[in-house]
């Protein structure tokens, strides 16, 4: 039975990737932050256990803790909405210190029994900023990017191996925690010089065309985990589909 270590499980996407690969069959070791009892099924095929990926002593827990596993999903991070000129330098490094360096320490673990097993599989969670330059998005599309030259890099070298990297590039999901894991409103990072252009922003936001549900990304991160075929992204959502298939080449 194969086994999947998911981060950032407590809600969104995190939360439904683990229900869905409990659903089909897997092992599933699901972290947060703060575990709380009830958001999973009972199983014993499903633990929950605690994890800080901004803290070397807490990874090392969680692997010792969860034995041998087949795939590493990576995807909890924190949003940063908000003009660049307002966000404070401590909360952007907050930012990275999750969504870019948490990821690359977990990947870094991890790495050594992939390795030994000559299998295994790290599926990176991003976002379709990576795919299109958004405003109001700065700091968190840099954090994001980040992830993107990293697992493209590490998959040809891992893949000598027999490990492979992957992508999964949610598109916009307005039900998510997205900007709820800080302690900066978006409100303070709005300065009044900036209020004209971010309004209608701000509308678009409120009603958009197309939305990523926590299912679509569910989905897309089982493909990813699944896909030997070589293909490296995998965009989750209309929107973020959409995105992609408009880029050249």
């Amino acid at each position: 039975m194969k086994a999947v270590l998911i981060t950032g499980c407590s809600s969104g996407y995190g939360l439904e990737t683990a229900r869905h690969f409990h659903a089909q069959g897997w092992t599933v070791i699901a972290t947060m932050r703060n575990p709380r009892e009830g958001l999973l099924p009972k199983s014993d095929r499903l633990r929950v256990l605690p994890l800080d990926v901004t803290r070397s002593e807490s990874i090392a827990a969680v692997l010792e803790a969860s034995g041998p596993i087949d795939a590493l999903v990576n995807n909890a991070g924190i949003g940063v909405v908000g003009a660049f000129e307002a966000t404070p330098m401590s909360h952007v490094r907050k930012v990275f210190e999750t969504n870019t360096f948490g990821v690359m320490a977990m990947t870094q673990a991890i790495i050594p029994q992939f390795r030994a097993r000559r299998s295994g599989v790290v599926v990176n969670v991003t976002s379709s900023v990576t795919l299109a330059a958004m405003p109001l998005a700065a700091a968190y599309t840099a954090s994001k990017q980040a992830i993107e030259g990293f697992t493209g890099s590490l998959s040809h070298e891992l893949g000598h191996f027999g490990v492979r990297a992957k992508l999964v590039e949610p598109g916009y999901g307005p039900t998510t925690r997205f900007a709820q894991n800080t302690n900066v409103r978006i409100e303070d990072l709005i300065p009044e010089a900036y209020a004209a252009f971010a309004a209608p922003i701000f509308e678009a936001f409120a009603k958009p065309a197309m939305v990523t549900k926590e299912t679509d990304v569910a989905e897309a991160v089982w493909q990813a985990v699944n896909d030997v075929s070589g293909q490296l992204r995998f965009p989750a959502g209309p929107d973020a589909i959409a995105l992609a298939q408009a880029l050249p080449g």
